[in-house]
């Protein structure tokens, strides 16, 4: 089962913050006070728009038909120094690792990698103040306030980034959601053919002492991703969160083993040069095609500069020395 349309990793959000309650122009009076002194209290605070972090959370689904969020609007300020009720905050929770952007500038305002982190992202109007604050000794009894601010209307988007120790990058079919299925639980969908996955499938790798890592096998690049070509872009910023990135490459590439390793080499540089510092691992898949002759010649031939594994998923070879390779990565 493949988490196909049920893994939604961009919203985009229509927020609207509460306006600020207005502040009180009210003058003190009782029975025993005719011509009191100014005591309007303040108005309330509009409600913000929150981002907060849930760690239970994978996926933006459940914000994708929510097109509008909308804050309560503070309450006026009352009479004897009553302030206002502030206006209910709208909390919208989403997965670790979310980022938010204004959607028309394309800023980035921050980003959510805390369970429970909280952040404003469109805040409320400020309450206005009543007149009490504008007595002076000139001026006994101010009949005037503070109107309150207005709230913002702003379209934000909220753009997932997974959180994984190991992201699988190589060409479509280079044997990863096989690879993902055989070291995790995840049941990602295998098929012969180029973009077969369509989003990141993760998956827990189980390790010795019950220890274990997570994996995210990423859709496969291809030349141009880095351009917008085939699904590239989209996908490509998942791998911007992982610590490890491990490279695959089968062992019926029509190309060489170096040829093919630039190519996928130059496409994370093209979208973002800081990716060329993360630690790498390479895999060449599918050895069970290979006599022992053919892969001592393809060693001859691995590029230099990264360590690599020779495994097969399906005969299960070589995996327990890949889980032994990316553990010594990723808590290097």
């Amino acid at each position: 089962m493949s988490q196909g349309s049920n893994f939604v990793d961009y919203v985009k959000i229509n927020c609207r913050s509460g306006h600020g309650g207005a502040g009180s122009s009210h003058l003190h009076r009782d029975k025993h006070t005719a011509k009191g002194g100014p005591d309007g209290g303040d108005g309330g605070r509009g409600g913000h728009v929150i981002v907060k972090g849930n760690a239970q959370l994978w996926t933006l689904l459940h914000l994708k038909y929510r097109k509008h969020v909308i804050a309560e609007n503070g309450e006026p300020g009352g009479s004897a120094l009553k302030t206002g009720r502030t206006g209910k905050d709208e909390i919208l929770e989403v997965p670790l690792g979310t980022v938010a952007k204004n959607a028309e500038t394309d800023e980035i305002l921050f980003e959510i990698t805390q369970d429970g982190e909280t952040r404003i992202l469109t805040p409320g109007g400020r309450g206005g103040l009543g007149n009490w604050h504008f007595k002076t000794s000139t001026q006994q009894t101010p009949r005037f306030s503070q109107p309150g601010e207005p709230g913002q209307d702003e379209w934000n988007i909220l753009e997932l980034k997974l959180l994984a120790d190991v992201g699988l990058v190589g060409f479509p079919n280079a044997g990863k959601s096989t690879l993902l299925s055989v070291m995790s639980a995840a049941k990602p969908e295998i098929a012969d053919y180029a973009f077969t996955t369509l989003v990141p499938n993760l998956g827990i790798v189980a390790y010795r002492d019950n220890r274990s890592f997570v994996m995210a096998d990423i859709p496969g690049i291809i030349e141009g991703a880095s351009q917008g070509k085939g699904l590239g872009l989209r996908f490509l910023r998942h791998i911007e969160r992982n610590s490890v990135l491990l490279f695959m490459i089968p062992a019926d590439t029509n190309r060489s083993l170096k040829e093919e390793y630039s190519i996928l080499l130059n496409e994370l540089e093209e979208y973002n040069p800081e990716l060329m510092y993360k630690p790498r691992v390479l895999a060449i898949t599918k050895t069970d095609l290979l006599d022992d002759e053919l892969q001592q010649e393809m060693k001859a031939e691995l590029p230099e500069g990264i360590e690599a594994v020779f495994i097969s998923s399906v005969a299960q070879k070589g995996i327990d020395g890949l889980k032994d390779v990316l553990w010594k990565k990723i808590n290097s």
